[in-house]
């Protein structure tokens, strides 16, 4: 709530750059890095900060992370908790909703898998069905001009989609021979600002159901402290002034501008010590200037 600091940094590495040995040669590039999805980069992140003994009490992420089923499961497998903001046509099901198993034709064959028999609605749909009388009042945060505060609800459902479905499937068939066809249920959190004709942010967090809404609504914002320390690195210590074309002149950038951030964070944050009072700076002569 009060600052952040970052600890680890990948450079994402297009795909054409793979198989281009003379650019790689001339930019100094490791023979082992090769592309790898954002996603995977950011588990691979909290993978290093893992081996550091060092485990986060929730992941944030926007909504181009947080999107992604691939993420959010590798963060469950992991054990880590989130909560990620998400798309509005990410598709769940209610939490009640029951997946059903046709009859079997005949007496030969496999029997049917259980489905869900109803297409998953998106999140947008299954919040705005929830009407704006379920959708209280909360402050997250006192700002500049004030406290911070806007209309939430929280429901649990049960996100859809074949990249959900697969691995849920995979460790059923593996562990018991079969899948009961159930999705596992996590907290979709929506905001419908005083208003607005709808709602206009959705998050989705694996917390445990017992989770106060004031505490998912905290975490889901606190990303304003992430973004604030970005702008930070990017315009007040050089971020983005790097024209460098190497991949040590990049790193060698990126951790002096995290030194510097840190060294000020910690300083802002410090409690100062008493100094004694400055000493008059007016001159001993008189000014000729009127």
């Amino acid at each position: 709530d009060t600052a952040s600091c970052p600890l680890q940094w990948r450079l994402f590495l297009p795909e054409e750059w793979t198989a281009d040995s003379h650019r790689r040669t001339r930019t100094l590039i490791p023979r082992e890095v090769t592309h790898r999805e954002k996603w995977r980069l950011a588990l691979d992140m909290l993978d290093t900060l893992a081996d550091w003994g060092m485990t986060p009490p929730a992941v944030v992420a926007d909504a181009a992370y947080g999107t992604n089923a691939h993420l959010r499961a590798g963060l469950s497998a992991r054990g880590l908790t989130y909560v990620l903001s998400i798309r509005s046509d990410v598709s769940a099901h209610p939490f009640d909703a029951q997946p059903m198993a046709p009859d079997r034709k005949g007496d030969v064959g496999c029997w049917p898998q259980p489905r869900y028999r109803q297409k998953a609605p998106s999140v947008a749909v299954l919040a705005t069905d929830l009407g704006p009388e379920a959708f209280a009042p909360l402050t997250w945060r006192q700002g500049s001009k004030g406290e911070l505060r806007s209309r939430f609800a929280a429901v649990r459902v049960r996100p859809a989609g074949k990249a959900v479905e697969r691995p849920v499937k995979a460790a059923a068939s593996a562990e018991q021979g079969w899948w009961d066809g159930v999705l596992p249920d996590c907290w979709l959190l929506a905001e419908w600002p005083a208003g607005a004709e709808a709602p206009s942010e959705y998050w989705l967090s694996n917390l445990p159901p017992d989770t106060p809404i004031d505490e998912l609504v905290r975490l889901a914002k606190v990303r304003w402290r992430i973004e604030n320390d970005y702008r930070e690195l990017k315009h007040g210590l050089g971020l983005d002034h790097f024209e460098g074309r190497s991949w040590p002149g990049w790193h060698h950038h990126i951790t002096l501008v995290n030194a510097a951030h840190a060294f000020l964070t910690e300083q802002r944050l410090a409690p100062k010590a008493p100094q004694p009072a400055a000493p008059s700076t007016r001159s001993s002569t008189l000014s000729r200037t009127p």
